[in-house]
């Protein structure tokens, strides 16, 4: 299928590995020029590289907060003209809400609401000028089924998932063919999975692999995502294809959610 992408420009945040790589790769494969940002240099320049063997579209890398006016800005400007935004950052810490004092709050909501507002507000009327525009927010499948240690996640991703929800029925968007939607992960192979596998792993005396293998066992697939499955579903919903498809939370996660809604 052919997504109907080739030359547009995209900004994707937290784009130097895991899930914002993994939509990266399927849209430069998809002819988009993206602009890809983190705050590691190192690694997004080898990601970068990596984007770039594929021959697609134009890979642009910005080193950078995306969390801070002046990331924002960078990446911003590396983009001459924002069809795509991929909105992205890594999650809070897991804890006990009462350890979390108010600075601990700001910055899960800095991080996972309030840029990705920040940066939807800076490029949607532009997109409704020219009659295209794509907006994804990579959130948490936890958004739906809360997680009792991610309340810092669960709280600001469900503020952000909010705000989408209204803003993407604006006729003054929806009818310039502008789409808000939200991909929403399970478990996916990716860091910060391993990352809380080894928190696990320390607390219970496992091993780290012994931890991943029970949460594989835990999901209907028996395995985890790849973010190369979760990239292609990301082009999709930027595509020409979707221009239907609008305000809706898109849940990934291996038919883990026993809900019917």
């Amino acid at each position: 299928m052919d997504l109907g992408l080739t030359g547009k420009w995209a900004l994707v945040c937290a784009a130097s590995k895991g899930l914002g790589k993994g939509c990266a790769s399927a849209l430069v494969r998809e002819g988009v020029n993206v602009v890809i940002t983190a705050r590691g240099a190192e690694a997004l320049e080898a990601t970068a590289a990596e984007l770039r063997a594929f021959k697609g579209g134009e890979v642009r890398a910005v080193a950078g907060d995306i969390t801070t006016a002046e990331g924002r800005t960078a990446a911003l400007a590396a983009c001459p003209q924002v069809d795509i935004l991929v909105n992205n950052a890594g999650g809070p810490p897991p804890g006990d809400f009462r350890d979390w004092d108010r600075e601990a709050w700001i910055k899960a909501l800095d991080a996972n609401m309030l840029t990705p507002i920040e940066l939807i507000k800076a490029t949607i009327d532009a997109m409704a000028e020219r009659g295209f525009g794509r907006i994804v927010n990579i959130t948490s499948a936890a958004v739906k089924a809360p997680i009792d240690v991610l309340g810092l996640s669960n709280g600001a991703r469900s503020g952000l998932t909010g705000f989408v929800a209204g803003v993407a029925r604006q006729r003054a968007l929806a009818s310039r063919n502008v789409t808000l939607n939200n991909l929403l992960p399970g478990p996916f192979d990716t860091d910060r999975v391993r990352g809380m596998a080894a928190g696990a792993a320390l607390k219970s005396g496992q091993t780290v692999e012994a931890v991943l293998d029970a949460r594989r066992q835990l999901n209907p697939t028996q395995r985890f995502g790849t973010t190369a499955e979760f990239g292609a579903t990301c082009a999709f919903l930027c595509s020409v294809h979707a221009g239907y498809l609008t305000g809706q939370n898109i849940l990934l996660d291996g038919g883990a959610y026993p809900g019917t809604f």
